[in-house]
């Protein structure tokens, strides 16, 4: 996924109510408000002093002009823009980077199923046979090299598991894709301290046939491309 524009290069002054961060501009050094497009606790990703990176909308419809998209943290870029992990994940479906969930003839993004619910991602195969995929992003680090999952309590991530371990009994597959949004990570756990009922949701789903699966990637001020493999640490 290209930017459509160059990103605008920032300090980070706070982020607070959650979709808010105040920056200052590299170059102007004017202060700006910027939405941050991430519900997470973003742990170790928000430090005030921060270099930041920024896409700027000419809509004049929006209040906010700038979008936080990428931090430097650990001494690497890091995306934290939590629209954009479904259309990564589509990109490396396409070019064949998760094998597993390679032999598809369609793919269809956000359809309705469940419990009033909508599928990030609805692949059918060859047979005829449905793959629902749910996407979830990834970029809380507390170890070297261990990315984790939830950085924060997500009652809706556990139901997502519980829809989709019934579209499993029904006969489809399923799959979780967890995007690392970092490329400094290897492996991929869950952050049982954190949520643990997501952590029970994750096992029952799994028993039940989910499967699951973990993908890094390669950033840089130009790009995010989602094209390797992370092994799952659970």
């Amino acid at each position: 996924m290209r930017f459509p524009a160059p990103l605008v290069s920032a300090r980070l002054v706070k982020r607070y109510k959650r979709f808010l961060a105040d920056v200052v501009l590299d170059g102007s050094g004017e202060e700006v408000t910027a939405h941050c497009a991430n519900p997470g606790a973003m742990t170790g990703l928000k430090e005030p002093g921060a270099r930041v990176w920024l896409s700027r909308s000419d809509n004049p419809k929006r209040k906010l002009a700038f979008s936080w998209e990428l931090v430097e943290a650990d001494g690497v870029l890091v995306g934290i823009n939590t629209a954009h992990p479904n259309t990564l994940v589509e990109e490396a479906l396409r070019a064949g980077a998760i094998p597993e969930l390679a032999d598809f003839t369609s793919l269809r993004r956000e359809v309705k199923y469940g419990r009033n619910s909508r599928i990030d991602i609805l692949l059918e195969e060859a047979d005829g046979r449905s793959v629902y995929v749910e996407v979830k992003n990834v970029h809380l680090m507390r170890r070297p090299g261990l990315a984790e999952f939830p950085d924060s309590v997500t009652a809706r991530g556990a139901k997502h598991l519980d829809e989709m371990a019934t579209m499993v009994g029904e006969g489809a597959r399923a799959a979780m894709v967890y995007l690392v949004q970092r490329p400094d990570c290897e492996r991929l756990s869950l952050a049982g301290d954190i949520d643990p009922a997501y952590v029970r949701a994750f096992e029952a789903a799994r028993a039940a046939g989910v499967e699951a699966y973990a993908v890094g990637c390669r950033i840089t001020e130009d790009e995010i491309v989602a094209d390797r493999p992370v092994t799952l640490a659970i």
